[in-house]
């Protein structure tokens, strides 16, 4: 199995703390936000790669802090050669941009480089086995006007996908999905088929909608706190807990 972590980002609303330096890269507590999610990777042993796909202007900022890596797993950064938030590609188009370049052919876990999580990928992935399908996670989000900004599923008693909205008016349910996804090998190249349709290439979870409509899709429910980073006041929130 794969990883691929989307660094690609210019994390604009971010600026000044992200002018010169990539989102994951910023220090949250004593290490990086990316430190923390590979933290929770290292713990996957099916996981033997890692890929960081990152953007021209970061590019060398992520080889230098991986040369400086103490895992165990091998870790690759990818340019994807975008120089600004006006030409980036865009999450999905960035897996694809992965999967094409590194001709990956098996499993692959997808996550955000700019997301903190308490629960362990370790059960997500136990999971996925288990349903022996693609998955994504959600988790129980109460707050009506945070759950508008964020992916929104219903599922049936199974567990499976039965209905994806991005950022919805009109939430129909309080499970929102952050971005966290396994795809089976089989999968992949749907990724290519999405986009070749021309469909919204950006945020990873507008490809959800489109996939169940082809596969079946299930979502792993975890507990515990998610911390998105996506603001200045998102970043000094997560800095004061994790002190």
């Amino acid at each position: 199995m794969k990883c691929i972590i989307l660094a690609a980002g210019y994390a604009t609303r971010l600026y000044p703390l992200t002018k010169h330096t990539a989102k994951p890269l910023l220090k949250v507590g004593d290490q990086t936000i990316l430190q923390h999610i590979l933290d929770k990777v290292e713990r996957v042993d099916e996981i033997d790669d890692i890929y960081i796909v990152t953007n021209d202007r970061f590019y060398r900022d992520f080889c230098d802090w991986v040369a400086t890596y103490a895992g165990d797993k091998a870790i690759e950064v990818i340019n994807d050669h975008t120089t600004s938030n006006a030409n980036r590609l865009g999450a999905i188009a960035d897996i694809q941009y992965v999967l094409r370049e590194k001709d990956i052919q098996e499993d692959i876990m997808v996550l955000a480089g700019d997301n903190l999580f308490e629960f362990e990928l370790t059960a997500f992935v136990d999971f996925y086995h288990k349903k022996q399908a693609d998955c994504i996670t959600v988790h129980e989000l109460n707050d009506t006007e945070e759950i508008k900004r964020s992916g929104v599923v219903q599922v049936d008693g199974s567990g499976k996908v039965t209905d994806f909205e991005e950022k919805p008016a009109a939430p129909k349910s309080n499970l929102a999905v952050p971005p966290f996804y396994m795809y089976q090998k089989e999968t992949l190249p749907l990724i290519n088929q999405y986009l070749s349709a021309g469909n919204n290439p950006d945020a990873p979870g507008n490809f959800i909608p489109w996939l169940i409509q082809h596969k079946d899709v299930y979502a792993y429910t975890f507990t515990g706190m998610r911390y998105d980073i996506g603001t200045i006041e998102s970043y000094e929130a997560v800095q004061q807990l994790f002190r």
